[in-house]
């Protein structure tokens, strides 16, 4: 699939190169699409772990930030996801316009996590932590499927900075009046 797009991948081929028997892969693949999903999904798993992991210490709104950012560099990096990007853009167009998909319920229940404990200690301003998470997702999905041409001719690292300022200020809880 990184050599040749989703759309121009088949099950065979992919046995094939796998070395494994095609019926092995149609066994617990129906289609290509079905392998895609489940192979994107594993992957955004394994982002949210490392993202998890590298959070740092502090509150839980710098925690949030520090790991949105590992998590918007790591997928703005997937080979996966640059090449379904890259070739088949409009296989995501359907989570994008009409329902939201397992990588997406993940990262928001990844999200909300953060979003209570920081409730909790008080560093995030308190909302509808399902709201909150939605409208967060909303936000950092775009630095992920828009980075080819938001990011043309603009530093990557201050676009990084700018996001990491945006889900911050977002975030504060007011000062009172």
């Amino acid at each position: 699939m990184l050599d040749r797009g989703v759309r121009r991948s088949t099950l065979t081929e992919i046995a094939r190169r796998a070395r494994v028997s095609r019926m092995t892969l149609y066994r617990r693949f129906p289609d290509v699409g079905t392998l895609v999903t489940a192979l994107m999904t594993a992957e955004f798993g394994e982002v949210l772990r490392a993202a998890r992991a590298a959070e740092g210490s502090g509150h839980a709104r710098q925690r949030l930030v520090s790991a949105v950012l590992h998590c918007v560099r790591l997928l703005q990096s997937a080979p996966l996801l640059r090449r379904v990007l890259e070739t088949d853009a409009d296989l995501l167009l359907p989570y994008l316009v009409e329902q939201l998909g397992s990588t997406q319920l993940a990262a928001e229940n990844f999200l909300r996590d953060y979003l209570v404990q920081g409730h909790l200690d008080g560093s995030i301003r308190r909302a509808d932590p399902a709201v909150q998470s939605r409208a967060l997702l909303m936000t950092v999905q775009s630095f992920v499927v828009s980075t080819g041409p938001a990011a043309s001719g603009v530093d990557p690292k201050a676009l990084a900075d700018e996001l990491a300022h945006l889900l911050d200020a977002a975030l504060r809880p007011e000062e009172p009046s």
